[in-house]
């Protein structure tokens, strides 16, 4: 039996994500694979992100988050120099709640 390099192992975990269905799917897998910490920094940092991406300052961000202001600007340079796939899941799920009716 081969054992698989760290490259596969990772893509057998984004693989298993692609394969959960609704969002208490989503958190019971985080919740039995993270630490409590480790959920409250990815919480924390798509927090950080949406408020940024709604044009908040970092002290009001901060202040809202308790993120640090080291935390703030690695989220800052992730939306503007990253992948844009937070950016784009984020302006995807923005504009689906502006348009669920009220």
């Amino acid at each position: 039996m081969r054992s698989l390099s760290p490259k596969e192992h990772a893509l057998d975990l984004y693989e298993a994500i692609l394969h959960l269905k609704t969002k208490e799917d989503c958190f019971d897998f985080f919740q039995d694979l993270c630490s409590p910490s480790e959920m409250y920094s990815m919480e924390q940092r798509f927090d950080v992100a949406s408020l940024l991406l709604d044009g908040a300052v970092y002290v009001d961000i901060s202040q809202k988050t308790n993120a640090s202001s080291a935390t703030i600007s690695r989220v800052k340079r992730v939306l503007t120099d990253g992948t844009a796939s937070l950016r784009h899941i984020l302006e995807e799920t923005k504009d689906l709640d502006a348009n669920e009716p009220i």
